[in-house]
C-alpha cells in the first residue's frame, strides 16, 4: 500500500510538473475585432501544451480599437501587468496586427515579465497604403492624401493615424506622431533609455508575416522593413533603428533573440487560423 500511494504521489507530481511546464500565453487582438480572434489558437495550444494557461485581452474591441494607441497601450497595459503578477516565471504574447503594436507600447513602457514577443503580421513600423480598413477610418482620402489628417490633433485621436507612416512627409510624421515615432525614437523621447530597457526585457522576438497579406502595406512592415521615400524596400538591418540601435532590435539580435518568418500565401485576416502558421512558426517558440 505505501508503494502503491508513492507511485500516486509521483505521477501526481509528473502530471503537474508538465502541466505547469509551459509558460501562461496572452493574446491582444487587431483591429475592429475582439477577444474572440484567439479561439482557434488557443485551442490548438492547448491541445499540443495541455494546462497551458490562456488570457485573451477583452479590450479595445470593435470600434473602441479605433481609440488613441497611447491610452490603448495605458490601459491594457495595467491588465497585462496584473496577469503578469500572477505568473512571476513569465509569459509569453501573440498580438495580431494593430494589436502588435499595443502590445510593442507596452513591452516598452512597462516592466514585464514577456519571454516571447510574437508579432503576428503587426505594422511595426508603420502603415501606408489603401486599405479596408484605412478607407473605414478615412473614407474620402486616398493614400497620398492621409497625411493631412493623420498628422493633426484630430488625426492622433484615431489608432490608425497614430501609426500613419508617410515616407513623403517625414518632418510632420516626427512632429505630429504621438505614438509609433515615439516608440520608434523617430523623435524626441525623454523616457527612450526606459522603453529600450524595458523592450531588453524580452528574451526572443519573432515576427511573421508575408506577401499575400492584403493589409498591411508594405507587408514587409511586419519585419521592421518600410518604404523610403521612393517607395523602394528598406530591409530592417538598414532601417535607422536598427543601425542606431534606437531601443533595442540590434543588441536583442546580437544576442540571438531576433527571428525573422517569411510565410507566403496567408492573407491578413487568417494568420491566426492558418494551422501551418500556428504549427510551425508559432508553437516551437512557445516551449
Amino acid at each position: 500500500m505505501h508503494r502503491v500511494i508513492q507511485n500516486s504521489l509521483f505521477c501526481l507530481f509528473v502530471t503537474l510538473h508538465v502541466t505547469n511546464a509551459y509558460k501562461p500565453v496572452i493574446f491582444m487582438h487587431g483591429i475592429l475585432s475582439d477577444p474572440y480572434e484567439a479561439d482557434t489558437l488557443f485551442q490548438w495550444i492547448k491541445q499540443d501544451h495541455p494546462g497551458t494557461v490562456t488570457f485573451t485581452i477583452d479590450m479595445y474591441n470593435k470600434l473602441d480599437s479605433l481609440v488613441n494607441m497611447m491610452e490603448q497601450v495605458d490601459q491594457v497595459g495595467k491588465v497585462m501587468m496584473k496577469f503578469m503578477q500572477q505568473h512571476p516565471d513569465g509569459v509569453n504574447l501573440i498580438c495580431f496586427s494593430q494589436g502588435g503594436l499595443v502590445c510593442r507600447g507596452v513591452l516598452e513602457q512597462f516592466s514585464h515579465n514577456v519571454d516571447t514577443f510574437i508579432s503576428l503580421s503587426s505594422p511595426q513600423s508603420g502603415q501606408f497604403g489603401d486599405t479596408d480598413y484605412v478607407k473605414y477610418v478615412f473614407p474620402n482620402l486616398l493614400r497620398d492624401n492621409v497625411y493631412k489628417i493623420a498628422y493633426s490633433k484630430e488625426g492622433q485621436n484615431i489608432s490608425v493615424g497614430n501609426y500613419w507612416n508617410d515616407p513623403h512627409h517625414q518632418d510632420l510624421y516626427k512632429e505630429h506622431s504621438e505614438f509609433l515615432a515615439v516608440l520608434n525614437n523617430d523623435t524626441f523621447n525623454q523616457n527612450s533609455k526606459e522603453y529600450k530597457a524595458n523592450f531588453l526585457r524580452l528574451r526572443r522576438l519573432v515576427m511573421i508575416g508575408g506577401k499575400d497579406d492584403g493589409v498591411i502595406t508594405p507587408w514587409q512592415s511586419s519585419h521592421f522593413a518600410f518604404y523610403d521615400e521612393k517607395l523602394n524596400i528598406v530591409e530592417i538591418k538598414d532601417q535607422k533603428w536598427y543601425t542606431n540601435d534606437m531601443f533595442g532590435l540590434q543588441s536583442l539580435d546580437k544576442r540571438g533573440g531576433l527571428f525573422i518568418r517569411e510565410i507566403p500565401g496567408v492573407q491578413h485576416t487568417h494568420w491566426h487560423s492558418t494551422y501551418s502558421v500556428y504549427k510551425d512558426h508559432i508553437l516551437p517558440f512557445l516551449s
